[in-house]
């Protein structure tokens, strides 16, 4: 699951780079550079931010979702699966 989780974050990531918008917004929120993109891309933490960040508001899981078609829980399903994502939610 976890393998899978990172293949579906890697993707995520690769979506996120393609949406220049929304790729300000994550560099901005998170202190991420672009050069953090590619060296980090292979990192689970950062994978795991990447879920996070995009898991803040339905319409990008939803956006994201449909551009992959997969359903709209797969971006928490895969969450789930890197670290800190067995962490209890307080929201």
């Amino acid at each position: 699951m976890r393998k899978s989780a990172e293949t579906l974050a890697l993707n995520a990531l690769a979506w996120l780079a393609g949406q220049d918008s929304l790729l300000a917004v994550f560099l901005g929120a998170t202190g991420a550079t672009e050069s953090d993109l590619r060296n980090r891309a292979e990192d689970p933490e950062f994978l795991a931010s990447v879920l996070d960040f995009l898991l803040m508001d339905d319409a990008w899981v939803l956006a994201f979702c449909q551009a992959h078609d997969l359903p709209g829980a797969a971006l928490m399903q895969a969450r789930a699966a890197l670290p800190g994502g067995a962490d209890p939610h307080w929201t």
